[in-house]
């Protein structure tokens, strides 16, 4: 993105979320996405639920859940530079570093290098403590193409 390129506004953004916090994927995990500031990805998951559990047969988080929260944080980044442009995550790389446990936790996502269709980026996944449980890399695909909707990729 160059420096003449406007950012997307807040308003922007937040309608993005909203319309991607009603679809029925999100609604099943129970994640929340958001913005704050603009500046970043954050995809919340406020309520751990007893299927959310499962690491290694204790309360920890499970990794499949782990890694839908990195693919959602890592996967919405694009919306930071354009939330009308469809893109699609294409690689991610997790390091698990310590059990995630608590009954609340986030993942926090930021564009590394953006190019014209593809997109780097890093996220880190916190407890309720804020201590750094995982860290995830990924890579995706930035489209030209609008959203079907022309705002949002939720469409279920």
């Amino acid at each position: 993105m160059s420096d003449t390129q406007a950012r997307p506004t807040q308003e922007q953004l937040d309608r993005f979320a909203e319309l991607f916090n009603q679809s029925q994927t999100m609604r099943f995990f129970g994640l929340r996405l958001s913005f704050p500031q603009g500046e970043k990805v954050v995809v919340t998951l406020p309520e751990v639920r007893p299927e959310h559990r499962g690491g290694l047969g204790t309360a920890a988080i499970n990794g499949g859940v782990i890694s839908a929260m990195f693919d959602y944080a890592i996967g919405c980044t694009p919306a930071l530079l354009d939330p009308s442009r469809r893109s699609a995550t294409m690689q991610l790389s997790i390091s698990f570093e310590r059990p995630l446990r608590g009954d609340a936790v986030r993942a926090e996502a930021t564009i590394d290098n953006a190019g014209t269709s593809t997109l780097f980026a890093s996220a880190r996944l916190y407890d309720a403590q804020g201590h750094v449980c995982a860290r995830c890399q990924g890579v995706v695909k930035f489209s030209q193409l609008k959203w079907a909707s022309g705002e949002s990729p939720a469409v279920n």
